[in-house]
Parts: C-alpha cells; structure tokens; sequence
C-alpha cells in the first residue's frame, strides 16, 4: 500500500518510483478535474495503458459496517476528489481470511472478507487530492468515516492492470 497526495511538492519526485502505468494513472488525476465527471464508469488509456475509472459518489460509514476487499488482476487508485475527509483501514493479505464474497472471476475483480475484528489493521485519513494505491497482497477497507458523522466524498478509482506493471 503507498500513500499520498497530488497537492505534495514532491510528486514527481516520489511518482518516478512508481511502475510507469501507475504514473500514467496519477497524471491523468492531475490533468483533469474529476469534479466535472458524472458519476459512471469510463474506459480510459493514459499512457496508451488501457483502465477503467470510476466515478463514486458515496458518504463514508462506520467501519464495523464495511467489508474488507481485495483485487488480484488490477492495482486499486483511489483518489479523493472532493468532500471528507475519509479514513481508509488496511492489512497484508495472509490467506487466512475468511471469503464473505468471491467476485474475483468478473470484471469486478474483487473479493469480500468477512470482518475480523481480531485483525490488526492499519488507518490513512485521505483529504482532498489524497490517493492510496493498493496492491493485490492489500486488504483494504475504503470509505471509512473519520469523525462523528458520515461525509459525503467523491471518490475516483482507477483499475491499474497489473499485468502492464510486470
């Protein structure tokens, strides 16, 4: 899991580690206002690297109400665009959780754990032009409230393929 913000003055510096189709995916956040998009899903290609956006307006919840996810084919961008903040919670896959839900052979490409709350997790709290990349070995539990009540957020998720990263 790597963490960060677009509105940080080292960017590019700390975007030149990362594997180029995510750097394409970065810049893409960069160059456009993802305010002006209605909520949906876009095929994009930033970098000639074929992805799909979403668009996501959600309010955030209580974290004993949201199951933890993971994808295997694609990287998971998640930026916030606008509102929060949100709190996002995340752990290293160990194999030992137990599959609420199996959607890994879909588009979807995701997979619901049940919650565990002996499970030791991390926690980011994401402002506007945050992002969080998870890898498939990440956990990861997104839309998470941060304070005593729900925020509305817009959340943009870009699906890097894992494969152009290899």
């Amino acid at each position: 899991m790597i963490f960060g913000n677009i509105h940080n003055e080292m960017i590019e510096t700390q975007i030149q580690t990362f594997p180029v189709p995510v750097r394409h995916a970065i810049r893409f956040l960069m160059a456009n206002d993802m305010n002006a998009y209605e909520a949906g899903k876009y095929e994009i290609t930033p970098g000639g690297i074929p992805m799909i956006l979403q668009v996501i307006d959600q309010s955030t919840a209580p974290r004993e109400t949201l199951r933890p996810e993971i994808h295997r084919k694609n990287i998971d961008l998640q930026f916030l665009a606008s509102g929060g903040p949100e709190a996002a919670c995340f752990y290293s896959d160990d194999g030992k959780g137990v599959v609420d839900e199996d959607l890994l052979d879909t588009i979807r490409d995701i997979l619901f754990y049940k919650n565990d709350p002996e499970k030791e997790e991390g926690k980011i709290l994401l402002t506007v032009g945050s992002f969080a990349l998870y890898f498939p070995w990440d956990v990861h539990i997104p839309a998470v409230q941060a304070g005593d009540a729900p925020a509305a957020i817009r959340k943009i998720v870009i699906k890097v393929p894992m494969e152009a990263c290899i």
